[in-house]
């Protein structure tokens, strides 16, 4: 490499050598960007094709399947057709009556929380409101007589 800069020192002379620098320097730059994107569509057709192949290989497994269903329902309705047995007969059944609708009793008054009341008296936490007046009357000043 050293060799090379002696050499277009000399040749191109200390003038035009940064110039000739930066001409090269972009010409690589963009000639890496060209290769790199060369490769990005190679590894993209290449994915391509391993997914049409996957794709076409999960369409004949779905339509294996989808063939064997429809011989074994048509082997069924046969067998159900000979015996003459209508074991798949509908039942008799009203659908358009329903039952009445009874509307759910609330039962608020047994409603518990999720914390036990023993944890709460024992953590000091409140469990009953107190109105205004009975929170002054609670926290006013004791007279001493």
């Amino acid at each position: 490499m050293a060799l090379i800069g002696a050499v277009a020192l000399i040749v191109i002379g200390p003038e035009k050598l940064p110039r000739v620098a930066r001409t090269v320097g972009t010409l690589l730059g963009k000639a890496q960007r060209y290769v790199a994107d060369v490769k990005a569509e190679v590894n993209r057709s290449m994915d391509l094709d391993e997914l049409k192949k996957m794709k076409e290989t999960m369409e004949g497994a779905a339509r294996d399947v989808h063939q064997s269903i429809q011989t074994n329902v048509s082997d069924f309705e046969k067998q159900v057709s000979d015996d003459g047995s209508s074991a798949l007969a509908a039942p008799d059944y009203d659908y358009t009556q329903y039952p009445e609708y009874k509307r759910p009793q609330k039962r608020w008054r047994l409603k518990q929380g999720a914390t036990p009341q023993w944890f709460k008296a024992r953590t000091g936490v409140r469990t009953k409101a107190l109105s205004g007046a009975a929170r002054v009357a609670r926290y006013r000043p004791q007279k001493i007589n």
